[in-house]
């Protein structure tokens, strides 16, 4: 008889790394466009993005990381790693960030918010309904609203502040 032996100490990481590519690979698979700087000395020529939906586009100041942000119905998706950005959640959208070393400050008021991936630094003026964090040494931090807290993984802290 076989014995059958499963390691899942490795789930947990192998979920947050689907999780953190999913936005950019519906993005991509959305045609979405990217407000992606080129990674250093690379050659590549880049359009305007067009939105239609009234949201206005992430302000970044990036140096050679990788960046796509894109919204399906009222939902913004933002994919990033090493940027600096503000985000405007407008009046009630939901937001999922995927990346790790960002810093975003978030305008507006999200109806949900949904952070996966490592060492994102997020603050937001408000969160109305739900904040699900899910990923390792995240810190979020929100202004205003009472926000029902999932806090899936390890060392993020999630806190109410000024």
């Amino acid at each position: 008889m076989r014995a059958h032996i499963t390691d899942r100490s490795s789930r947990p990481a192998a979920l947050a790394v689907a999780l953190t590519l999913m936005p950019v690979a519906i993005g991509l698979a959305a045609g979405c466009s990217s407000t992606a700087n080129p990674p250093a000395g690379s050659s590549t020529s880049t359009t305007a993005a067009t939105t239609t939906s009234g949201a206005a586009a992430p302000t970044t100041s990036t140096s050679g990381s990788t960046t796509a942000s894109v919204e399906i119905g009222n939902t913004l998706n933002y994919g990033s790693v090493a940027t600096t950005a503000t985000i405007d959640c407008a009046n009630g959208k939901s937001l999922n960030v995927a990346g790790s070393n960002n810093t975003l400050t978030v305008t507006g008021s999200c109806q949900t918010v949904s952070v996966s991936g490592a060492n994102n630094k997020i603050n937001f003026d408000k969160v109305d309904d739900r904040i699900t964090v899910l990923g390792l040494d995240n810190t979020i931090t929100y202004k205003d609203g009472d926000p029902k807290v999932d806090n899936i993984g390890s060392g993020n802290t999630i806190n109410k502040g000024s």
